[in-house]
């Protein structure tokens, strides 16, 4: 039994794109950062197709590390595999013995719940199934879902779902937990789904998706801080690569896409004050964006995937550093 098949199905996403816009990088070797490690699938691919590459694979789940250590077992002389958030990347780096600025040659960034955390039914994130409230990625992390709704004030459960989860009904829905946890403590998810059918008004339940994919969205990102380690990631992962190295991003929801597009349009832009007639030595953008907008997956990837139905890529390439020093 090969090691990929002791690891729940897992397919990729976007892998062919992913690889036509980052194999240019990688073709002389250099170091890969796969900041969202998750099951190995894309680190797997790149491993092999680029047999010079050196990996260095981050996760902040135990389980999905384990699992994708075995998967990658043949690399294992050229992966280096870190238990951390994907905001850990320049200590992750230092701790490898590279250096965390212009020292790497690609990093690729699939962002949002792994299909691993999905398909496991007590971790708690699928409103479809009846679980534990708990939406930890890093089950030795403290603060649990449960504890967002049994503990967080009307206001602060507002803020997560308008914020979070883009919720119109964020405050209807807050005052609704608020009142219903005076009965009885949330514990799982059937009890929460149940809230959410009562506190939306039918006429959006019947248009609107199912009631509960915003809420859980928001406990989701609050529970695992993922726009704050998004927001640190991001330069840092810019920082790291070194001129004509190149990023993937790949988000799933539109705060994170947002957030990916604004970063990417700082970075892209002029360095040179915008009342000088002429641009400035070394005062240009230090990347190029490599994606037209932000791709989705086609419609038979998604047919095949429907995982990758929500995709939205990015993706840049450093062209100078920061003190003017051109690339090729």
């Amino acid at each position: 039994m090969n090691h990929a098949s002791r690891t729940p199905r897992h397919v990729p996403v976007l892998l062919r794109r992913a690889d036509e816009i980052l194999g240019p990088a990688l073709t002389s070797g250099g170091v890969l950062v796969d900041a969202t490690l998750g099951l190995g699938g894309h680190a797997e691919h790149f491993l092999r197709e680029y047999p010079t590459i050196r990996l260095i694979g981050l996760d902040r789940d135990s389980a999905a590390l384990r699992l994708a250590g075995e998967r990658l077992r043949p690399f294992e002389e050229r992966i280096t595999l870190v238990h951390t958030r994907y905001d850990g990347i320049a200590e992750a780096l230092r701790d490898a013995g590279v250096p965390a600025v212009r020292s790497v040659r690609a990093v690729l960034m699939d962002l949002g719940v792994s299909s691993m955390q999905l398909d496991e039914s007590e971790r708690g994130f699928a409103y479809s199934v009846d679980a534990p409230l708990d939406m930890r990625m890093d089950p030795t992390a403290e603060l649990t879902a449960a504890d967002v709704l049994n503990t967080y004030g009307h206001g602060e459960l507002a803020r997560v779902l308008k914020t979070y989860g883009e919720e119109r009904f964020a405050g209807r829905i807050a005052s609704a937990i608020v009142r219903k946890r005076e009965q009885r403590p949330f514990s799982t998810s059937a009890q929460l789904v149940e809230l959410l059918y009562d506190a939306i008004p039918a006429a959006t339940r019947r248009t609107g998706g199912h009631p509960a994919k915003r809420t859980f969205q928001a406990l989701r990102v609050e529970v695992n801080r993922e726009l704050e380690s998004l927001e640190a990631a991001l330069p840092a992962a810019l920082d790291a690569l070194e001129v004509g190295g190149r990023i993937v991003v790949m988000s799933y929801q539109s705060l994170e896409d947002r957030a990916v597009k604004q970063v990417f349009a700082r970075r892209s832009a002029s360095r040179t004050p915008i009342d000088l007639p002429m641009e400035l030595p070394g005062g240009g953008p230090e990347f190029t964006i490599l994606t037209r907008g932000a791709e989705k997956a086609s419609a038979h990837e998604v047919e095949d995937n429907p995982r990758a139905a929500p995709v939205r890529m990015r993706a840049a390439e450093r062209i100078q550093d920061a003190v003017g020093e051109a690339g090729p």
